[in-house]
């Protein structure tokens, strides 16, 4: 299998599929830190939301293009701070997939991994999804659940973000 492009090993470098196994074990990984925090069934939008920022957060913070699972516990500390709060994660996703793409376009090789990485960002940023707006102050009493307080359409990838971040923490 072929790994961001790369040529097969045997010389020949064409007509064989090209496996995005980059993207694929980042999409893995996003997958079971967010069931392991039990946040959101999978089946919704918001897990989908979550799942996508988290893996290319993943994706693109791997800048030597070798994802290993034994080095997924010490990179946890490196995605949580990339997916804080404070941080400017959706610059930082336009950059790094800008050099990405710089870098295909040098190799003149497939990049299925890149390609998998800009439809999950397209996604995030083209998808509303109904969410509670937490930047709304509630006038007068209590609200008795979370379904009854104000509601705004939010990018996807900005309630994907911070449940991402929260399954980090969790994990």
């Amino acid at each position: 299998m072929l790994h961001r492009g790369q040529e097969s090993t045997d010389g020949t470098g064409g007509g064989e599929l090209t496996v995005p196994m980059a993207w694929l074990y980042a999409e893995y990984i996003a997958d079971e830190l967010l069931r392991t925090g039990d946040l959101m069934p999978p089946t919704s939008f918001e897990f989908r939301a979550g799942r996508d920022a988290l893996a290319l957060t993943i994706f693109l913070s791997d800048t030597d293009g070798e994802l290993s699972g034994i080095r997924v516990v010490t990179q946890l500390e490196t995605w949580m701070s990339l997916t804080a709060y404070d941080q400017p994660w959706q610059d930082w996703v336009r950059e790094r997939m800008a050099g990405l793409a710089a870098e295909a376009v040098e190799s003149g090789g497939p990049a299925p991994d890149l390609e998998l990485a800009e439809a999950a960002w397209r996604w995030l940023q083209e998808t509303e999804l109904l969410a509670p707006d937490l930047n709304a102050v509630p006038g007068g009493g209590a609200l008795v659940g979370e379904d009854e307080g104000p509601k705004v359409w939010t990018p996807a990838w900005q309630l994907g973000l911070p449940l991402g971040h929260l399954a980090i923490h969790l994990f």
